[in-house]
């Protein structure tokens, strides 16, 4: 039932390196002509950047980065290689954050997404992602078009309506957040419509086991995508359903969060991500999100590197005693000390008290000097366990909150 899109999805992993290595160095030249990077990759000689590995010595974008380029330079922070006119549209997400668009050339790249749930020609997808202001509705409709599919674009809400025209007009696929479809699907049932959908594409949201399970029961095979505004698609599903394979137009790292440092294959980190994409060069754009890399290839033929998909959010920010303690406050810490390998805060509580306790992999070292450290990089004082080299959890997380909410 998957499709391929084209021949890159089953490339060799040299032919995909040789790729890399060829267009990598054009796209951080590209970065490096843009305003909105000046004093950022001034020093980076372009031509040396030629895979993943070398990627690891740039700086990391954040969409804090966007925000403040975006107020000095509107609308799309000197980020982007066209004016704002040179672009279809123009979109807000919350912040505000400006992000551009173009339909052409499955701009997002989409259709890679809607190919491997078997979309194409021939069906007619129910488009419930939102239209207004925010882009998520062309993303997907952009990728319909790519695989020749036509579209509903029905946006959210007016469930009865939607229903009746998933009915009516012969709808065979959707696309939207996992649970609304089950909202359209429930209210078909009530109005004794017989809807025809089979195939669904989802974001924005997580899929829960239950509810794909409940899909399957229903005759629809349910695949998860992972896209952004800012950058189109990242990764996706495949019939196989086993990990999320990473598109061919981005680069993707998963890196400690707070850093830019990559962890080892299988560790869950931060996912960070190089567009390839000319028209808007972000390069190494941080997710927020964490993944770990998913080690081998897909069953369905496709070569790319998969992920584990969406394990929860990177910004692990965290208020103890009254204060913030944040992922690049430990970095600074772990950087403090040539001893310390990695360190990881945990704030508990005794009684009605907040506690932190810093536990710290190094090679050696003085508890009282990183204690001190801790004060001065963290403002708060905590208690200090020097652990072994190996031994903290490979979970991504560098604050871990074990206070109960409830």
């Amino acid at each position: 039932m998957s499709r391929h899109f084209d021949a890159a999805e089953t490339r060799s992993s040299e032919a995909r390196a040789e790729d890399i290595a060829q267009a990598l160095p054009a796209q951080i030249a590209r970065a490096q002509a843009l305003p909105g990077y000046a004093g950022t990759l001034d020093r980076v000689e372009a031509s040396k950047i030629t895979c993943v590995a070398d990627l690891a010595a740039l700086p990391v974008l954040r969409k804090s980065d966007l925000g403040k380029a975006q107020g000095a330079s509107a609308p799309f922070g000197g980020l982007t290689t066209l004016a704002p006119s040179g672009f279809a549209h123009i979109f807000q997400s919350p912040g505000p954050i400006y992000e551009p668009g173009r339909v052409d050339h499955d701009w997002w790249r989409m259709g890679r997404v809607l190919a491997a749930a078997g979309i194409g020609q021939g069906d007619i997808v129910q488009n419930c992602f939102g239209y207004h202001l925010t882009p998520a509705g062309m993303i997907f409709e952009s990728g319909a078009r790519a695989v020749g599919a036509a579209v509903l674009p029905a946006g959210t809400g007016q469930t009865e309506l939607q229903a009746r025209a998933a009915h009516d007009i012969g709808v065979t696929a959707y696309a939207g957040t996992p649970d609304y479809l089950k909202i359209i699907l429930d209210k078909a049932e009530a109005m004794g419509l017989k809807l025809g959908i089979t195939k669904a594409v989802v974001g924005g949201g997580a899929l829960f086991p239950s509810l794909r399970a409940e899909y399957a029961d229903r005759g629809i095979v349910c695949l998860q995508s992972y896209a952004t505004a800012d950058l189109g698609n990242i990764a996706y599903e495949s019939t196989a359903m086993e990990g999320m394979i990473v598109d061919e137009g981005v680069i993707v790292e998963i890196v400690t969060p707070g850093t830019g440092t990559p962890v080892a294959e299988g560790e869950v980190g931060e996912v960070v991500v190089t567009t390839l994409n000319p028209d808007y060069p972000l390069i190494r754009f941080a997710t927020g999100d964490l993944s770990a890399v998913l080690a081998g290839q897909s069953p369905c033929g496709r070569t790319n590197m998969r992920i584990k998909g969406w394990m929860g959010r990177a910004d692990q920010t965290t208020k103890i005693k009254g204060m913030f303690v944040r992922p690049e406050q430990v970095a600074q810490l772990v950087a403090r000390h040539d001893e310390i390998i990695k360190a990881r805060v945990i704030a508990a509580r005794a009684g009605e008290m907040d506690t932190m306790h810093v536990q710290i992999e190094a090679t050696g070292g003085d508890e009282d000097r990183f204690a001190a450290s801790i004060a001065d990089v963290l403002k708060l004082k905590g208690t200090v366990e020097i652990v072994a080299p190996g031994s903290l959890p490979k979970d991504g997380l560098v604050i871990e909150d074990q206070r109960s909410y409830e």
